[in-house]
Order: structure tokens, then sequence, then C-alpha cells
């Protein structure tokens, strides 16, 4: 494959495959590299500041030829050499396996520079508020711009959770909300508000002592009563920051349930503010999913499981269906086996067909550096026989597809047919 080549800004045309190697969230695209399709897109580049980016001549659109373009001599024909089948196959793989490897990097580079920014956000909460509401919401803006941009999206599991737990369960509490809100229609404002929120629900934690930041079934009364003090906190630091009050009512009220059995007030479902009831529920399956140290680990299809049979009550109805369908049957994440008696790993769902989500596959013949993601849904004779906890896994396919302690996921675009991710 070729390399990528330099270019000037002011030599783009529309049909070039470009790479902005700025971060993420430093221009309006939703992706990094991306073909130009408009000439607005032009005008947007020229905009950034930037002087050169990187192009793929070979992912490129080739431009029209000149009318006056003179034909070449005419040469007798040749016969064109055998293809090798074998070697076809091996350069078709060769090039899913870059695709992959490519869009895994992208989607975890993306997550990481979202993850620095709500580090950097949270670090300053209670040093100066304003400034951490001003984060909050620009961070949240620019999470919003970029899937809106995605057209259809879904969750992409990732290879490890960056940063500590509080700004991975804060970004994946954001993510799946704003995926969530999407799903049920909300409009871009109700988002960035949504995802201002969630990124701020547990700031009350920061004026805890940390032992009361996580909560263990250990805990007696007063201990209890300690760690849900994080709320009020979080409200009373919030109030400093500018929020509106749907973000405001997000921190306020992502502990409670809609049957009242929540805290700190608890409030029953139609006094809850309806961008609450979507990060109650999401925040939910997350500490669930991502336990405290020493907490009972569930699975995403347990989690899932535990939700709708044991917490229907707890959640609005709609939303919990919507959740589902949106995770699918087995969420990233999941350990299964499949028809065929192998083992695999979730890492990608179907929204169409919930039971047809993309795996990675334990194949013994094949290094797990080069395995392949499969698409369940082009393999008709191919399922799911049932999902399985990480533990429960032979030792060979835990130690192939590693399933990771500790989930995070990003957005990213619905692949169409083999075409790779993010």
């Amino acid at each position: 494959m070729a390399a990528d080549e330099r270019i000037d800004i002011a030599d783009l045309r529309v049909g070039m495959f470009i790479h902005l190697d700025v971060g993420w969230m430093r221009h309006p695209f939703p992706l990094s590299s991306f073909r130009i399709t408009s000439e607005d897109q032009l005008v947007v580049l020229r905009k950034l500041g930037l002087k050169q980016v990187r192009w793929s001549p070979e992912l490129s659109e080739a431009p029209a030829a000149p009318a006056t373009e003179v034909p070449a001599p005419a040469t007798e024909p040749t016969e064109a050499s055998p293809v090798d089948p074998a070697q076809q196959i091996a350069q078709a793989r060769r090039e899913a396996l870059r695709l992959q490897r490519e869009a895994l990097a992208l989607c975890e580079a993306q997550y990481g520079e979202a993850a620095r920014a709500a580090t950097d956000m949270l670090a300053t909460a209670t040093r100066n508020a304003k400034a951490t509401g001003e984060q909050a919401r620009a961070l949240s803006s620019s999470l919003v711009t970029k899937m809106l941009g995605m057209g259809d999206m879904n969750l992409r599991l990732l290879t490890e959770a960056a940063g500590d737990r509080a700004t991975a369960h804060s970004l994946n509490v954001t993510l799946i909300s704003l995926l969530l809100g999407s799903a049920c229609g909300l409009g871009q404002d109700e988002l960035i508000e949504l995802g201002t929120g969630a990124l701020l629900h547990d700031v009350g934690k920061a004026e805890l002592e940390a032992r009361f930041r996580a909560r263990t079934d250990a805990f007696n009364a007063q201990e209890l009563a300690a760690y849900q003090m994080h709320v009020t906190k979080g409200v009373g630091l919030a109030q400093g920051m500018g929020l509106s009050a749907a973000a405001l009512a997000v921190i306020a009220q992502h502990h409670e349930h809609t049957d009242g059995s929540g805290f700190p007030t608890k409030l029953t479902g139609e006094r809850m503010h309806p961008l609450s009831r979507v990060v109650a529920l999401v925040n939910r399956f997350d500490g669930l999913c991502n336990p405290p140290l020493g907490g009972r680990l569930h699975t995403p299809h347990e989690a899932l499981s535990l939700m709708f049979a044991q917490g229907r009550s707890r959640y609005d109805a709609t939303l919990l269906n919507a959740f589902i369908r949106m995770m699918g049957v087995y969420p990233p994440g999941s350990a299964v086996q499949l028809t065929d008696e192998r083992y695999a790993l979730v890492v990608a769902v179907n929204p169409v067909r919930p039971l047809k989500p993309r795996v990675l596959v334990h194949e013994p013949k094949v290094p797990a550096s080069d395995a392949l993601v499969l698409n369940l849904e082009e393999e008709p004779t191919l399922g799911i026989r049932r999902s399985l906890r990480p533990v429960d896994l032979p030792a060979a396919s835990a130690q192939y597809l590693k399933p990771r302690a500790r989930l995070a996921y990003f957005i990213q675009p619905v692949p169409q047919g083999n075409e790779a991710p993010c």
C-alpha cells in the first residue's frame, strides 16, 4: 500500500481522502480521516489554520480526465497473468486487518482525547466551579456535534479504559446516555444538556473522603449516608457552575428511581426530569459492569438481564426497552459461545439485528494480533448459543480474547457491510 502524502490546504479538492493530524476535539468533522464530499467541507478545512494535511491517493476518488487528453497509442493486447485465488484471499485479509486496526486505533485515540478533557474538567471542580461548568458544556457540545454528524451510530468496545475509574465512569455514562437520548429523538440542545449533566453527575464525590466515594455492601447506615451525600454536594458545586436547570436536575436525580425507591428525595417517575431518567438508567448499567474494587462484577449481558427482570419498576419502561434495543441482546464486552462451539467476544452491536453483533472469534490457527472481527449478520448459519462469564471461558480462549476487566466504550458510525468502523 502506498504511503500517505502531504498536500497544501489550498490544493485540496472534493474527492480526496484526507487525515487530520490534530485532536479530535479541534475540528468539527465526525471523523479525523474521511473523503471530502463538498465545497462546504473545503471552506471549513481552510479555516482550521492548517498549512498541510495528509491524504491517501489510493483511497481518493480519481478526478475526471481532461477533455483534451491525448489518447495513448494502441498496444497489442497481452494475456493477463493468471490470478492465484489463495493470494487474492490473503491480500483481502491483510487489507481487512489493516482497516480494522486503523478503525480501532482511531476510536481509542478519540476516546483518549475525550478522557483527558474529562479529567481536566473534573480536576477543577472544587477550585473553579465556573470553569468546570464551561468545560463540561464545551465537551458535551463537541461530542454531540460529532455524533450528529455520524448518522447511524453504535457503541464500540475499546481495548481498555483510559484514565482513572471516575473519568472512565463519567465518560461511559455520558456516551451511552447521549446515544440513548439520540435514539429516543432528543434534539441537539437537549442532548448537550444531557451530556453536560452526565459528565458531572458524580462531581460531588470530589468533596467526600476517598473511602466514601464508592458504595460497597459492607457500608453501615452512617457510611451509606456519607456516600449518598455526594448528590447534595454535587448540586451545591453545580449551582456555582452556571448550568441549566436540566443539567442540574440530572446531577440531583441520577440516583432516583421511577418507583420512588431511590435517593436522596425518593422521587417517582412523573416527578423526575426526563433527562434524569436517562442518566439514572445508564448509571446503573455502568455501575453493574464496572463496579468499584471488590464489588460484584456483572457481564453486560447479565447487567441487562438483571435490570429487565428485577428492576423494571425502577426505570422508565419506554427508556428501558429502547436501551435494550440499542445495546443489543449481547452488549459489547459480552463473552459468548457460538453455535459452532467456538468462543468469542462481542465488540460492536448490530442495531438492526440485535442477535447478530460483530464478534472477535478465538481462532487457534490465527495469532490473536491477526484475528479479524466477524460480522454475524453475514453468517446466516452461525449465531450465538449462550453468554458466559469471562471466568468460565476455557483458559486458551480467555488468553486469546482477553475480556476486559474494566469496560470502556466509544461511539462509531454503523459500518456498512464489510466497511471498517470509525
